[in-house]
């Protein structure tokens, strides 16, 4: 028995000789305590040296994993609403075509589409304008639909016959490039009371005469006018006329222009009222306009007189 254990101890040591000793795979390997000392601070300072600075995590700002809401729109400002066009006249269908004065009381003629007319304050033109006032500067037309006025001026038509006579030499110097237009009565020297009888205004001129307003003055105790015609000259223009019972007749008298020899300008009848008596017609206020609203300059007229008969 006690042979048989030695037996076994002199095996299990034996064994113990013969087999190797047992060993685990390091997990590093680790220096020596004052090699690796030194040199792992050596190598750590020069490793963090070569590295950039950074700075600091900045603050967490919300929560990372929250809804997020979708930013509020603005409310759209509303809309402006477009302020109406404002109302206008239409494009002013009458000009000045000339100035009239008669017992102090200023008129105008006025020209639209080849027509013309001899206009006082106070009437009503077709379109729907007013002559609000007449002032030496021009008319003021009103147009009546929406109250609004404009004012055609007097200076981009022709002079008046006062101003024509007392123009500078400007004036004088076109009278003499051209020979200034004749202007001439024709009618019966004796008439018989009672019986009608014609006086044909006449016109003569190297330029070209476009037409004119006029003013007529008679004695309306011996005279009574019949009616009022265009000449001859205007057969194709726009002639319009008005009578006033006192003593005088407005014409306007326009057409395409020619040049006039010995013309019919306007024709006027009359009925002799009163015998024993010389009766006159005479021409107080004219002016003839030209091509591109230039003036023509006209000799003096005469007045028309005739006797009258029983």
């Amino acid at each position: 028995m006690i042979l048989g254990l030695a037996a076994l101890a002199g095996i299990g040591a034996a064994a113990a000789v013969l087999l190797p000793e047992k060993t685990s795979a390091p997990d590093r390997i680790v220096a020596p305590a004052s090699a690796a000392k030194g040199t792992s601070s050596r190598s750590a300072e020069s490793h963090f040296a070569a590295l950039p600075s950074r700075e600091g995590l900045s603050k967490q700002r919300g929560d990372p994993f929250g809804v997020r809401s979708a930013p509020a729109r603005r409310a759209a400002a509303p809309a402006t609403p477009e302020a109406p066009p404002v109302p206008t006249a239409p494009p002013m269908p009458y000009r000045v075509a000339g100035q009239l004065v008669h017992d102090g009381v200023p008129q105008v003629v006025l020209a639209r589409d080849g027509r013309v007319m001899i206009v006082r304050e106070g009437e009503i033109l077709d379109g729907g304008y007013l002559v609000e006032s007449i002032r030496p500067n021009g008319v003021t037309l009103v147009y009546t639909e929406l109250d609004i006025r404009e004012t055609l001026p007097f200076s981009s038509v022709l002079p008046s016959p006062r101003a024509f006579a007392a123009a500078p030499a400007a004036n004088e110097q076109r009278a003499a490039a051209a020979r200034p237009a004749r202007l001439r009565w024709e009618g019966p020297e004796q008439v018989q009371a009672g019986s009608n009888f014609n006086v044909a205004l006449k016109i003569t001129s190297n330029q070209l005469v476009r037409g004119s307003p006029v003013q007529l003055s008679f004695d309306a105790k011996l005279l009574e006018p019949v009616a009022v015609r265009a000449g001859d000259f205007f057969a194709d223009g726009s002639f319009t006329y008005r009578v006033n019972p006192g003593g005088s007749i407005f014409v306007g008298a326009f057409g395409k222009g020619a040049v006039a020899a010995d013309a019919e300008f306007l024709v006027v009848t009359f009925k002799p009222i009163r015998s024993g008596s010389v009766a006159e017609l005479k021409i107080s206020s004219m002016v003839l306009q030209g091509a591109a609203g230039s003036a023509v300059v006209h000799e003096p007229v005469a007045a028309f007189r005739t006797s009258i008969t029983q």
